[in-house]
């Protein structure tokens, strides 16, 4: 792949689509054609392959019994015939509603053309008579119709109905349905089926008035109805112009990608709008091949789904020269950006991971609990976790036998907040120094070390990790306590732990599916939350402020806090995390992530930032994240699966995935990651525009 292709979300599995509301003027489909090509046009401009507009809206949607005089059905056709003829000079498809004659019946129909050539016209389903709606004194639904095919403006043989299907010739994954308005606010849309026969994109020319909460039912709506059929929905309301003698319009769009919102207009403007967004169309297959209840579906209602007719169409996707998305990517995949969901989220992580330890202390038949506690990010959470379960079982807090076991290279500092953690959690707190016995284990095996050598290879580290976890399980043996683990899962899946009578085993693994990113904002969010009280949320913002160290090499220096950095040798968590989670949430190629990565993490002002002041803001160039996706890749694919085969119970906490072979991820522990290796080796190691 060459440079400006790779910075190309076409090559990519991922397309951008417009929804527009244009300006109109009631009864005047002249004006109303030259306010939807102005739109039309500046899609193509934008690169975009894909344009929806409102329901009816070349006549426009309000005009009540005049869509019955022929001239208003005439100028519609001769305002659709000036869109055809603009279309030729642009690549683009583009999806107009407007009312059309057909078998001497009125319907309310969208049109899909592109290139100067009429796709398909698709009638409306079902028509709303209650409330202020009164549609069926005007059309007539789909079901009345008996033509498969019409004549519109001289071009014969144009698909029409219901069940239409439309799939680009070059990219088969980009096949989308149409339905109107009312079509998705009944128990069954059309668009369920058509998800099943095949459509990754659905379409909803809507009208669609406003009132009162009603934007907050449309979101409900797309939003669910896009999830359910693992499609991208694209909305779009009527605006600006529309008659209000007695309704309001308030030019409501909206483009929902696989549940989530990716695109949404300006309320209440008084002007034409546009709007932009990027649909992972690979995404969507992926979710649909993994999420084998779609395909059971697909088989019960075969016989329906055999209904629809595929219309081909050729159009050439931009994929040459750069274009990176414009789409805000979240850089913490794992946590949301909206603080008030943000709380939402760590409200429920906390808790699935309280209710597991209680589940499991009381199936046990256990009261108290063992967990080391370092002054670092994991144990500190395992011990607010621990915390809370006592509350939750009416134990007090001194059921918890904590212990520090500083090392060769224990800082003052984490050593320091250990010992102020325990003290104002309430815990039974000890401090129990590893180092006789490391030295001891060190003579035994015959170490450089025990001999005076300063040799600090993995097997000092590892004596050290050892160490802690055998006294754990003994002093749990001796007191009839439960082993809480405190790894979490950006370490499990870098392999960044160590197996066996390591960091690795415990008897219940409270934090292994939660990533280092969300851990960080779990504290965060017990410390602003008091929910230990506030001389713990004291101790829990110094311990967020501590660098990233497995504290098991001595530093050169008497006073260095640390001689190592867990992100220098295996990469930024922030990026890792979001590598892992588009690695195991959906099974994306390297090269893909990498894309993926550097629109959201290039540039400062790109992207989506958890809002947090503190927050430290890194940007990594396109070489920086090959790099690190590199070790990525090596270590999870190629070296640590095995310890991930044999991990203790733990809860699942998050959709992005859980690592346990029994909750989510199955692997075997001897694979090879020579494909993934070799996909990295494509990424560009600079972007030559950028010059990075």
């Amino acid at each position: 792949m060459q440079n400006a292709e790779f910075f190309n979300l076409y090559n990519h599995g991922l397309i951008r689509v417009a929804v527009g509301v244009p300006e109109v003027q009631v009864a005047d489909p002249a004006f109303n054609g030259r306010r939807t090509i102005e739109l039309m046009e500046k899609a193509a401009d934008d690169k975009a392959i894909l344009a929806l507009f409102p329901e009816l809206g070349l006549s426009p949607y309000s005009c009540d019994d005049l869509f019955h005089p022929q001239a208003l059905l005439g100028g519609s056709l001769d305002s659709l015939r000036m869109i055809l003829k603009a279309s030729e000079a642009l690549n683009l498809i583009a999806v107009v509603g407007m009312p059309l004659q057909v078998d001497q019946l009125l319907f309310n129909c969208a049109v899909v053309l592109s290139r100067g050539k009429l796709l398909g016209v698709i009638p409306k389903t079902f028509l709303p008579n209650y409330r202020e709606y009164y549609e069926q004194r005007q059309f007539a639904p789909a079901a009345a119709a008996c033509s498969t095919e019409v004549e519109i403006i001289d071009h014969n043989a144009i698909p029409f109905g219901s069940h239409l299907l439309f799939q680009a010739d070059k990219q088969r994954d980009f096949t989308f349905c149409v339905e109107i308005c009312e079509d998705l606010w009944v128990p069954i849309p059309p668009s369920s089926y058509a998800a099943l026969a095949g459509a990754t994109v659905i379409l909803n020319l809507s009208a669609s008035n406003i009132t009162i909460a009603k934007d907050e039912y449309r979101h409900n709506l797309v939003s669910n109805q896009s999830a359910r059929c693992i499609a991208a929905y694209l909305y779009t309301a009527a605006g600006t112009g529309e008659s209000t003698t007695d309704l309001a319009w308030d030019g409501h769009a909206l483009v929902y990608d696989g549940g989530f919102l990716v695109g949404e207009s300006d309320r209440f403007r008084y002007d034409s709008q546009l709007v932009l967004a990027e649909l992972d169309l690979e995404r969507l297959v992926l979710e649909r091949m993994r999420q084998n209840t779609f395909g059971q579906s697909m088989q019960l209602h075969r016989e329906a789904l055999r209904r629809f007719r595929k219309v081909p169409f050729n159009l050439e996707t931009p994929n040459t020269g750069r274009l990176v998305c414009s789409r805000n990517i979240d850089r913490f995949p794992y946590v949301p950006s909206d603080p008030a969901v943000r709380d939402r989220r760590c409200y429920e992580a906390y808790n699935i991971q309280v209710q597991g330890l209680v589940k499991r202390l009381k199936s046990s038949k256990i009261s108290k609990i063992a967990i080391g506690i370092s002054g670092g990010l994991d144990s500190t959470h395992a011990l607010v976790v621990a915390a809370r379960a006592m509350d939750v079982l009416q134990l007090p807090r001194s059921n918890i036998l904590a212990y520090t076991m500083p090392g060769f290279a224990t800082s003052q500092h984490t050593l320091d907040n250990a010992n102020a953690l325990m003290a104002t959690i309430g815990c039974e707190s000890h401090e129990l120094d590893i180092r006789p016995s490391c030295e001891q284990m060190l003579r035994d095996i015959g170490h450089p070390y025990s001999a005076g050598e300063p040799v600090y290879d993995v097997t000092f580290e590892n004596v050290q990790a050892g160490e802690r976890t055998s006294h754990l399980f003994r002093l749990a043996n001796l007191h009839q306590a439960l082993v809480v683990g405190t790894s979490d899962l950006s370490e499990l899946a870098l392999g960044w732990c160590t197996y066996g009578v390591g960091d690795h085993m415990s008897h219940y693994a409270i934090n292994a599916s939660v990533p280092k990113t969300l851990m960080q904002f779990l504290i965060r969010w017990v410390a602003e939350t008091n929910q230990l009280g506030e001389q713990s949320s004291r101790v829990l913002r110094a311990i967020l402020e501590t660098d990233f160290s497995p504290e098991l090499i001595p530093a050169e220096n008497d006073g260095e806090p640390f001689a190592q950095k867990t992100e220098d040798v295996i990469g930024p968590y922030e990026l890792q995390d979001f590598t892992m989670y588009y690695t195991v949430r959906f099974g994306y190629a390297p090269s893909k992530i990498a894309f993926l990565s550097y629109c959201s993490w290039r540039d400062l002002s790109q992207g989506r930032w958890p809002d947090v002041p503190e927050l430290k803001r890194n940007q990594y160039t396109i070489g920086e994240i090959k790099h690190w996706l590199g070790i990525f890749a090596w270590r999870f694919f190629q070296v640590s699966q095995f310890k991930r085969s044999c991990i203790p119970n733990a809860p699942k906490v998050g959709s992005g995935g859980s690592l346990s072979p029994r909750g989510d991820y199955r692997a075997p522990s001897d694979s090879e990651a020579a494909v993934w290796l070799d996909e990295i080796k494509n990424i560009p190691d600079q972007d030559l525009e950028a010059g990075s």
